[in-house]
């Protein structure tokens, strides 16, 4: 093949010697702009892993790196005049120069031929020219650019300010410090990469680089106030730029979040920057080039077809990785942005946090790297959960809720299961909750309990408008009270205009074929449009007689005996289509700006927060994000938390979406989960997460992160009910209470889990 790559950075002159070394009879050239000394940036950092990647692809590179790369484990956090170590990471970093000039001599070994100083021509001008033409010209990308519509680059320019440094420091490990200043919070990235040199990255909220007249200073001016905010860390030693070209403020950069829908075209590819970028705080950028040069050599060597056959296969093969990756970045990037959300913390909790911010490494993952941290934070945070100085996982600390304490941060979230009769809960009813109250879970949620017949999703709803249902219900809560230490809650609620529809395996959000009954919301808007039963408006009678049927639905739940409740505001019901812009359109008092929307489910819900007794908790669920432009925000969120707050909400259920059938939601593990950190860290009222949290260790690191103080899990307990025992066990956490009828079990599973572990480590 005849083939030219535009640029010359890592991406394109790893794909060229990759493509020479499989086959040299491949024609290569790289173009590059810039001289061949001439680079921006500082260091480079790769993980372990990663370099036990790139050895298979060509073992001469990897050594001539090892060889000059700069080795360590620690990861160093300052805050508030504290150090905190975390270890077992196994970071290399080498200079981004040094990193090229061994891509450089290694491609010249193998006959690929490099221009240097030239700028590109029109890149289709190349593809007529050659049978490929790779743009490996970064993040601001000539071969992208002139395809722009084709490529169809998602662009997100982040909030950020940040300048690239140099410093003869000689950091001991990767380094993430904060100073608070007059003006907000700096923060500093930096690691060693080389015998005398360190990359210094100092990085802030634009708010508070323009507080700070950063924007009005030359780059000497820049550096010197850098070097004055963290001189404690430079230990007398200058900062330095090697962006001598830039002036004024423009040594200030802001970070370009890039990701391509298509990566190719005809003959003409995109890989590293140019195709998608991974943030500096998780040090991946370089790591996804290499391994899409990686992936575009092999695809190009080993697959029959033509060439955008070829390429096809190579974005099939990278895309997913570099999704995740992505996500992670952003995860981690967004941390940083959003600094002033979490320096509330505590030292330690806060290091926890920076560290689990990518949500790619856990409270597991730290535990394998560097135990006698993890038991560190486990003691500290047992600690201020009033529990003794020893190691404890987060997930087992006990939490406290007016006159209601929690066993452990667990709870079985609610489900609806459509098998009332009549709005009764029934001998299934009974069986599925007293069988997760035995579980382990330290709060078990009934299914949205509905306030009237026409308040139901389905004909198989549960209600709670009736003293023979509170009578059922309280045979449920009796027996999880007297036979475990679970605690009861019941959610309530109205379906508004999504109901008298069919049972969820008949036909989720249909309408019932026959016997529908009325349906009210706050406007005359069906949930499926042509689809669905158009709803009544609401007048302020039909307000009144649905707040009394709320508030005599408290009052049951308090003569069932429940020790919470929850006004269900989320998911499109009732109460949820008056807060979101999408479903609320009314023009008078209760539509309109957020307050007006918020106004009259505060109303119902301080009602029953009269009628409820003070000494029992209440929660409130919401839907943080409708996933719809035009829809409910995270930022609007915050402020109905807020209000909620104001009105006596305990704690927020934090959750998203099923507000519109047009939603776009970004599905993966914790997708909720941000949600969640931004209310209980910004609104400062404790917050219950949900949303794909299934493991242990998930909640270990929401709730020892404080990204949330209870976590919610849903279909983890309909295929194990003892989700919550099982855990303990694997955790090797063995105080624990299980019903006493199962003590023999208890000693069974921890026997054959230990035995396990120890052929596994033998093997």
């Amino acid at each position: 093949m005849r083939i030219v790559c535009l640029g010359g950075g890592p991406a394109g002159l790893y794909f060229a010697i990759l493509m020479k070394k499989a086959n040299p009879a491949h024609e290569v050239t790289v173009i590059e702009r810039n001289a061949a000394d001439n680079t921006f940036g500082w260091g480079i950092v790769f993980s372990d892993k990663t370099m036990d990647g790139f050895r298979s692809a060509d073992e001469q590179v990897v050594r001539e790196i090892e060889e000059n790369f700069r080795h360590w484990d620690d990861i160093d956090v300052h805050f508030k005049g504290r150090k905190i170590t975390s270890s077992g990471h196994g970071f290399c970093g080498i200079s981004r120069m040094k990193l090229l000039e061994i891509f450089q001599r290694r491609a010249a070994e193998l006959g690929v031929k490099m221009v240097f100083e030239q700028e590109f021509q029109d890149p289709d001008e190349y593809a007529k020219q050659y049978d490929l033409v790779v743009g490996a010209d970064g993040v601001f990308s000539v071969t992208r650019g002139k395809h722009e519509a084709h490529f169809n680059p998602r662009i997100d320019v982040r909030t950020c300010r940040f300048i690239w440094l140099g410093t003869k420091k000689k950091l001991d490990a990767f380094t993430f410090a904060f100073k608070q200043t007059q003006w907000g919070w700096f923060n500093l990235h930096a690691y060693r990469f080389s015998d005398e040199w360190s990359t210094f990255i100092v990085e802030m909220p634009e708010e508070t680089w323009l507080k700070a007249g950063i924007d009005k200073f030359e780059p000497e001016q820049s550096i010197a106030l850098c070097e004055e905010v963290f001189a404690d860390l430079l230990d007398g030693h200058k900062l330095i730029s090697n962006a001598r070209h830039l002036r004024g403020s423009a040594v200030w950069l802001k970070f370009n979040r890039v990701l391509c829908e298509r990566w190719y075209k005809d003959n003409i590819v995109l890989i590293g920057d140019a195709a998608h970028t991974a943030h500096f705080a998780i040090g991946s950028g370089t790591k996804l080039a290499m391994e899409d040069a990686i992936s575009l050599a092999g695809v190009l060597n080993s697959t029959e077809g033509t060439v955008p056959q070829q390429l096809a296969r190579y974005q099939a093969e990278r895309e997913i990785e570099a999704l995740r990756l992505q996500s992670a970045a952003r995860n981690r990037m967004t941390w940083f942005e959003d600094i002033e959300r979490y320096v509330h913390l505590e030292p330690e909790q806060f290091a926890f946090s920076l560290l689990t911010a990518s949500q790619r490494v856990g409270h597991d993952n730290l535990k394998l790297r560097d135990q006698k941290y993890v038991d560190g934070f486990d003691t500290w945070f047992a600690q201020q959960c009033g529990q003794p100085a020893k190691p404890m996982p987060p997930m087992f600390t006990p939490f406290k809720l007016r006159g209601m304490t929690l066993s452990n941060r667990v709870v079985v979230s609610p489900m609806c299961m459509y098998s009332a009769q009549d709005g009764m809960p029934g001998e299934f009813h009974f069986q599925h909750y007293t069988a997760r109250a035995l579980g382990g879970a330290a709060l078990v949620f009934t299914e949205m309990t509905v306030v009237s017949p026409n308040a139901r999703i389905t004909p198989g709803c549960a209600g709670i408008w009736n003293d023979q249902q509170a009578q059922a219900w309280k045979r449920i809560v009796d027996f999880a009270h007297a036979n475990s230490g679970a605690k009861m809650a019941m959610q309530i609620g109205h379906a508004g205009r999504k109901g008298s529809t069919q049972r969820a395996w008949e036909g989720i959000d249909q309408p019932l074929p026959s016997g529908n009954w009325e349906l009210i919301a706050p406007s005359s808007l069906p949930y499926i449009a042509g689809v669905s039963q158009t709803p009544r408006e609401m007048t302020r009678a039909d307000m009144d007689v649905v707040k009394a049927s709320f508030v005599a639905a408290a009052r049951r739940a308090q003569a069932a005996g429940f020790d919470m409740i929850e006004f269900h505001a989320a998911h499109g019901y009732l109460m949820s289509s008056f807060l979101s812009p999408l479903t609320n359109q009314r023009s008078d008092e209760y539509g309109g700006s957020l307050e007006n929307r918020c106004r009259y489910p505060l109303e119902v819900f301080k009602a029953m927060r009269a009628a409820w007794p003070e000494d029992r908790p209440m929660s409130v669920r919401i839907s943080a994000h409708d996933w719809v432009p035009g829809g409910t925000t995270p930022q609007d969120a915050a402020a109905i938390a807020q209000a909620f707050k104001q009105a006596g909400a305990d704690i927020v259920h934090v959750s998203s979406g099923q507000v519109s059938k047009d939603e776009q939601p970004v599905y993966g593990r914790m997708f909720q989960v941000p949600f969640s950190d931004k209310i209980r860290n910004e609104v400062g009222v404790p917050t219950i997460a949900v949303g794909n949290i299934f493991e242990a260790d998930h909640v270990n690191t929401i709730i020892g992160a404080g990204r949330a103080d209870l976590c919610a899990l849903a279909r983890p307990h309909l295929s194990d009910p003892a989700w919550t025992l099982h855990a303990a066990a694997q955790l090797g956490y063995r105080d624990v209470s299980w019903p006493r009828q199962y003590a023999g079990a208890k000693l069974q599973l921890e026997l054959n889990i230990a035995r396990a572990s120890q052929l596994a480590i033998t093997a």
